[in-house]
């Protein structure tokens, strides 16, 4: 259990947060197997990028526009950067968030993504595409919600943001303890409604450390949805099928969005879409 200002969270105050922003009833951590069995999965997914160059090839190329990539909580760019250049080969200006590790909206980090943001689209004369996993995914929400002439779409991995997220993972206490629940910059009421922009959120029934229903955008508006890939959280960014997935989303036109489609090819690999 970790401290912070010489506080304690604790699991009662866990809930009475969550309580206290009305996110009854709390969501349960997914189940014990799926949390053991992480670290094998993502050797499995790390493995089959291998096998999967063909699939990889056929993905749409990318128009140049910029792609920023955020970690998930206590990763850092150098847990991406494989899938980042293999959007970078597709013909995108690919960046990481430059942060270092990530512990959560703290000591400046949600000013300088904003700066970050606001440099980049100056820049390449045009809005930013901003793919986030775990915690990344959601600051990547927020980020949109507050500069939507500058974000092109969200795409979020194993995100959870949705209503009962606060109980719903193994390392929210984590969270809570290095992000005192009172200093919180995020609008937590409104975390789980969808961005002004077109989002797409990626989520695994066999997500080992968030619960799946906490990641999907229900309620959204006519360019939201969310799409089910088969695998593990933490492997998420080594998951080919998300590769292609995100390669699919990122190529739409700007203006130009469209519900993801599945066929006969590809139904195994994308099990459900709702929008």
């Amino acid at each position: 259990m970790g401290q912070r200002r010489g506080r304690t969270v604790t699991a009662v105050e866990v809930i009475d947060y969550a309580t206290s922003v009305r996110l009854e009833p709390p969501v349960p951590p997914p189940h014990a197997l799926l949390a053991l069995t992480e670290a094998h999965r993502v050797v499995v997914e790390m493995l089959s990028l291998r096998l999967s160059r063909k699939l990889l090839d056929r993905a749409p190329h990318g128009d140049g526009h910029p792609v920023m990539v955020l970690p998930g909580f206590l990763g850092a760019d150098g847990y991406n950067a494989s899938f980042r250049r293999y959007l970078t080969s597709l013909g995108y200006a690919v960046h990481g968030w430059g942060l270092g590790r990530n512990l959560g909206p703290r000591d400046g980090v949600l000013e300088s993504l904003q700066a970050r943001i606001t440099f980049l689209s100056d820049r390449y004369g045009g809005p930013i595409s901003l793919v986030g996993h775990s915690l990344g995914g959601i600051f990547a929400r927020e980020l949109a919600r507050e500069f939507p002439d500058r974000v092109r779409q969200v795409i979020s991995l194993g995100s959870p943001f949705g209503e009962g997220r606060l109980t719903a993972s193994y390392p929210s206490r984590l969270f809570m303890a290095l992000n005192p629940i009172e200093e919180l910059p995020i609008e937590q009421d409104h975390l789980h409604e969808a961005p002004p922009v077109p989002t797409t959120a990626i989520y695994s029934r066999g997500d080992g450390v968030v619960n799946w229903q906490t990641t999907l955008q229900r309620n959204g508006h006519q360019h939201t949805e969310s799409i089910e890939v088969r695998g593990s959280h933490c492997g998420m960014t080594f998951n080919p099928t998300i590769w292609y997935l995100v390669a699919d989303r990122l190529a739409l036109p700007l203006g130009g969005w469209r519900p993801f489609e599945r066929h006969s090819w590809n139904s195994l690999l994308y099990p459900a879409i709702s929008s």
